[in-house]
């Protein structure tokens, strides 16, 4: 069930609207598969404080990157072309980065 205040579900909302995805579960997050594998993990972030969306990323990691480094609490860049993002109702991840970021991973994985 998705809250009123819940920032993930305009994200969510926008990965159902690909081609060819099927929604499943992994842990206590959503994942988002299409083609070759998931484009999207999203949900309760640490200790249940917050939100997490992972998105894999290529072209767009240099600037996920240097999230990462100047906002170390938000963005975490994973070994193997994953970044993580963590944000509240009271700071969202911004519109412009989760709707580029969601398309990138969904191309990469859906090409």
């Amino acid at each position: 069930m998705v809250r009123l205040d819940d920032p993930t579900d305009p994200i969510r909302r926008r990965a159902v609207e690909f081609p060819a995805v099927a929604k499943g579960t992994s842990c206590n997050q959503s994942s988002f598969k299409a083609g070759r594998g998931a484009f999207l993990y999203i949900g309760p972030g640490r200790k249940g404080y917050g939100f997490k969306a992972m998105f894999k990323l290529e072209r767009s990691m240099p600037h996920a990157r240097e999230l990462a480094t100047t906002d170390p609490d938000r963005f975490e860049v994973g070994s193997t072309g994953w970044i993580t993002t963590r944000f509240t109702a009271e700071k969202p991840l911004p519109k412009k980065i989760w709707q580029n970021w969601l398309r990138e991973s969904y191309e990469l994985t859906c090409p």
